[in-house]
């Protein structure tokens, strides 16, 4: 999700991408595909191969703490790149609300199991929401199209049986509640 949030964002708002041409943009988007997606994914696969997890599903609780925390340690680095260049303040600041939906998630998983999936649901409506608010922005077809896209992830997370109402509405409410404040209040840790 954070790749498709942030296309999105550069997409959408233009205080976002305003300094930075188009192979700049790909590098960036490029850059957090690489952290976000292929790292935490070759990192589970080599758990997978060593045994500490059963699948790609992980369908216990427990199984999920360690590919949680890998994934934690990459957004962190995202995070700490990321801050080191010169993008927009409320980009960070989206990375910031990814870092701590993603810390909340794994020590919730200590003891529950959250809707991984509706965090970064829940992630990119909130981030987007914040920005359309701080920029003023003509957001609401696309929120309400996010939101339906939300639903439709909820409800498949149900039918699979994979996870509780509970868990699935506090999964994507935790993932609004950390972007949307992060990038309104500008946090950038």
């Amino acid at each position: 999700m954070p790749v498709i949030t942030l296309w999105l964002a550069m997409r959408f708002d233009p205080h976002i991408g305003y300094f930075l041409d188009e192979d700049r943009r790909l590098i960036l988007l490029g850059l957090v595909a690489l952290m976000t997606i292929a790292f935490p994914l070759t990192s589970t696969l080599l758990l997978i191969r060593a045994g500490a997890i059963s699948s790609l599903t992980m369908p216990r609780r427990q199984e999920r703490i360690l590919p949680y925390t890998l994934t934690l340690f990459y957004y962190g680095l995202t995070w700490y790149l990321l801050s080191r260049s010169m993008l927009h303040h409320p980009l960070l600041a989206l990375f910031t609300g990814a870092f701590a939906a993603l810390s909340l998630t794994t020590l919730i998983t200590l003891w529950w199991k959250i809707s991984a999936h509706m965090v970064g649901m829940g992630g990119a409506i909130g981030a987007l929401a914040g920005l359309a608010q701080q920029h003023a922005l003509p957001l609401v077809p696309l929120l309400a199209l996010l939101i339906v896209v939300g639903g439709m992830l909820g409800t498949a997370r149900l039918m699979s049986s994979d996870h509780s109402e509970a868990q699935v509405l506090c999964g994507g409410l935790l993932g609004a509640a950390c972007t949307y404040t992060a990038v309104v209040q500008g946090i950038t840790l």
